[in-house]
């Protein structure tokens, strides 16, 4: 509970370092992040024995036993440019014509971006628990823009496609389910932090997960 309660405590640290910074570079207007949006879900969840958060990372290493265990995951690719790509109730997942669409619009997904995935109100009514990317988009992301994470607002199961979760561990990339207040960013223009418990065994576990909203975003 401790080691939770520090690496919480250092996620809000940074976030308010990084602002601090920004307020203090009038030359860099474009990186003046003027928000922060609290992405974990709050409510408990009954887990086992214990009420945890909502909002989980699944690591690597609960897709492939010996990958990085939430506690091994890089700290750089726990923070890092969020782009947020919608799902309406027409589809049952982004595919890479959806991505090619949304750069259009937005420009190409930063390299090293974790994508979050935001269903509209009809579509998270409906929702499947399954993952909300194909695979062919997914490989794109991570083989074209080396992403590192995707970001959900609903559960997911991973094990209904085995060579797409497997691939997502090979990548190093990792999964976060059931985020909240996604509708309050964004396309662009966002950071994100990512603060999973200290646990050096643990291949699934809570996580706060915080996003830094520039300003310049918000009036677009």
């Amino acid at each position: 509970m401790r080691s939770r309660s520090f690496i919480i405590a250092y996620a809000l640290v940074v976030a308010a370092i990084l602002l601090f910074a920004d307020q203090r570079s009038a030359s860099r207007p474009r990186g003046h992040y003027s928000q922060v949006v609290d992405l974990t879900d709050t409510a408990q969840v009954k887990r086992g024995l214990e009420a945890t958060s909502g909002t989980r990372i699944i690591s690597p290493a609960a897709l492939i036993p010996g990958t990085w265990s939430t506690a091994q995951i890089p700290a750089e690719r726990l923070i890092a440019p969020l782009v947020v790509m919608d799902l309406d109730e027409s589809s049952a997942q982004i595919s890479v014509d959806d991505v090619a669409q949304w750069e259009t619009q937005h420009g190409n997904v930063p390299q090293g971006a974790i994508v979050a995935v935001r269903r509209s109100g009809s579509a998270h009514r409906n929702f499947s628990n399954e993952f909300p990317v194909s695979n062919d988009a997914a490989r794109f992301l991570m083989d074209a823009r080396y992403t590192t994470a995707f970001v959900l607002d609903t559960p997911v199961r991973l094990d209904s496609d085995r060579t797409l979760s497997r691939q997502i561990a090979l990548h190093g990339n990792y999964v976060v389910q059931e985020s909240a207040r996604l509708a309050a960013l964004p396309a662009t223009g966002s950071l994100i932090i990512v603060a999973p418990e200290k646990n050096g065994i643990a291949a699934e576990s809570p996580v706060r997960v915080l996003a830094m909203v520039n300003r310049a975003a918000l009036g677009s």
